[in-house]
C-alpha cells in the first residue's frame, strides 16, 4: 500500500494483467502435398498473477516479456493449430507450468477464414459463407480451471419477410408505423461457454453456427429478441456441453422508400437500408440453476 503524499489517500493496487495483443499468425500446412490448407488467427495472450513488484518497486523478475509471449504464440504454431480453442488451451497450460508466479490469464484469438478459388490446391480467397469472424477466449484461474468460450462476429443474416413488430407501446413522440411484412436484418455476434474441454471444437462451432442459421430462418419472427431467444435456446437444447449463450445484434433498419411522389407505387419492393441509427437487442441465455459466470465473462467484448 502507498500514500499520496500530497493528499494522504492511501491506495493499492487492483486487478491487474499485461500481455502480447494482435499477434497475426498465418500457418501454410504444406506437409501433405502440394494442396495446402491455411489457418489465419489473430491471438492476444494476456498473464495473471504477482506481478507487484513490476507494479510498486519496478522489479520485473516475474514480468514475462510481452515480446517473449508473441515468440511464444509463433513458436507454438510451428506444431500446428488444430482448433483455436486447442490452440489457446496449449499456450495458457505452458505459461501456468513454466513460471510458478502466474496463476493464470485470458488467450484470446480470431479467426479469419479462407476459401479455395475454384477449388485451386493453394490459392484462396478471404470469406465464406456469411463472412463471419470466428472468436475464441480461454481462461485459466488459479492454476486449475480452464474456462474456454467460443463465438462468432459479424455473421450477416437478412430474410425479406416473416417478420413484423406489432403491439408495442406508443406515445407522442412515437412515429414508428406498425408492420406485419417487413425485413429483419443483423449482424449477430454471439459467445457461447462451455462447461468441458472434452470436445471437437471444430465440429461444435460449425454445429452451432448452423443451428443459429437454421432457427433464423424456421419462425415468424414477431421481434428480434424473440428470434434471439429461440436461436439461443436451439443451441442449447442440441448441445449439453454448452451452458450459456450471449448475444449482441443490432437491428438494421430497412424502411419501405416513398415513391409516391414520383407516381410509383412501392408494395415492399425497394426499401432504404439505415446503417445508422440502429436498434441494439442484447440477451443471455443460460441453462436454469447455471451459478454466476461473470467472472469467466470479464472482458469479453461486447458483453460486459
Amino acid at each position: 500500500m502507498t500514500e499520496n503524499a500530497q493528499t494522504g489517500i492511501n491506495v493499492v493496487l487492483g486487478d491487474n494483467q499485461y500481455g502480447k495483443a494482435e499477434n497475426h499468425v498465418v500457418r501454410v500446412t504444406r506437409e501433405n502435398g502440394p494442396r495446402h490448407e491455411i489457418e489465419d488467427l489473430t491471438v492476444s495472450s494476456q498473464l495473471h498473477g504477482d506481478f507487484v513488484a513490476a507494479h510498486l518497486d519496478g522489479d520485473n523478475a516475474h514480468v514475462v516479456a510481452t515480446d517473449t509471449q508473441k515468440n511464444t504464440v509463433f513458436a507454438f504454431a510451428r506444431d500446428g493449430i488444430g482448433s483455436p480453442e486447442e490452440f489457446l488451451i496449449r499456450l495458457g497450460e505452458h505459461f501456468v507450468a513454466d513460471f510458478d508466479w502466474v496463476t493464470g490469464g485470458r488467450w484470446a484469438a480470431r479467426v479469419a477464414k479462407w476459401e479455395r478459388i475454384n477449388d485451386h490446391d493453394h490459392c484462396f480467397v478471404r470469406g465464406g459463407s456469411g463472412a463471419e469472424t470466428r472468436t475464441a477466449v480461454v481462461k485459466i484461474v488459479d492454476r486449475t480451471q480452464t474456462h474456454v468460450i467460443t463465438g462468432l462476429k459479424d455473421l450477416a443474416v437478412l430474410k425479406t419477410t416473416e417478420s413484423g413488430f406489432v403491439g408495442y407501446p406508443k406515445d407522442r413522440y412515437t412515429t414508428l408505423a406498425e408492420t406485419t411484412d417487413r425485413i429483419m436484418a443483423t449482424n449477430v455476434t454471439a459467445a457461447w461457454l462451455y462447461n468441458t474441454t472434452d470436445i471437437d471444437f471444430n465440429e461444435t462451432y460449425e454445429s452451432v453456427k448452423a443451428i443459429l442459421l437454421d432457427t433464423f430462418t424456421n419462425h415468424y419472427s414477431r421481434a428480434l429478441q424473440e428470434t434471439q431467444y429461440l436461436m439461443g435456446k436451439a443451441v442449447l437444447e442440441a448441445h449439453p456441453e454448452i451452458d450459456e449463450i450471449k448475444f449482441s445484434m443490432p437491428n438494421l433498419h430497412h424502411f419501405v422508400y416513398d415513391l409516391d411522389r414520383f407516381g410509383l407505387d412501392n408494395p415492399n419492393l425497394v426499401f432504404h437500408a439505415a446503417h445508422s441509427p440502429y436498434g441494439l437487442i442484447e440477451g443471455t441465455i443460460r441453462r436454469e440453476g447455471l451459478g454466476n459466470t461473470d467472472a469467466i465473462w470479464k472482458g469479453q467484448a461486447a458483453f460486459v
